[in-house]
């Protein structure tokens, strides 16, 4: 009997040992984020629609109203993404303004 691998020795039981059952991990769905462009009196229209149309891919009427939505509201949703998306548009948009010259800011927002 101490051949079978069933058989729990009772000098095994004493020692502590425990088998671990490793849980089934939860799926939930990612978070996402809002990517949201900040008004400031000095980056001309202009330059937030075409930031609008370069880097998230909005047409002209699109980018057109969520540039309204940022001149007279102070803020608009340029879109919403996974973490590490909205973190790296983020980047290039900031980047893309300072190198531009313009003081447009652009930030995350869990959604």
């Amino acid at each position: 009997m101490a051949d079978d691998p069933s058989h729990n020795d009772d000098n095994e039981s004493k020692s502590g040992t425990q088998t671990l059952v490793k849980p089934k991990p939860e799926l939930k769905e990612p978070s996402f984020y809002k990517v949201v462009l900040l008004n400031d009196d000095f980056t001309p229209m202009d330059f937030v629609v075409h930031v609008l149309q370069k880097f998230f891919n909005k047409n002209m009427e699109e980018a057109n109203t969520i540039m309204l939505q940022v001149h007279h509201q102070g803020s608009g949703v340029a879109g919403v993404y996974s973490h590490e998306i909205a973190e790296t548009k983020v980047y290039i948009v900031n980047d893309y303004s300072r190198k531009n010259k313009h003081p447009l800011k652009c930030v995350m927002e869990k959604a």
